[in-house]
């Protein structure tokens, strides 16, 4: 593999990271505006899914670079 292949596997994982956060802070903020008492609404379910499945993606870059 050359440079740029390093290069770009850095920037996908970097987008993907930056994907996943803001994943996390949707659900954060989802979560924040229901009492603690109360079920979370399956959306914050899915942005804390969507966040783990993503930074699982850029792991995979970690193999690559």
């Amino acid at each position: 593999m050359d440079t740029s292949d390093t290069t770009m596997a850095a920037k996908l994982r970097a987008i993907l990271l930056e994907l996943a956060r803001r994943e996390d802070d949707s659900a954060a903020t989802e979560a924040a505006a229901i009492p603690y008492w109360s079920p979370a609404p399956p959306t914050v379910l899915g942005h804390r899914t969507a966040a783990a499945l993503l930074r699982n993606a850029a792991d995979q870059f970690l193999a690559v670079s």
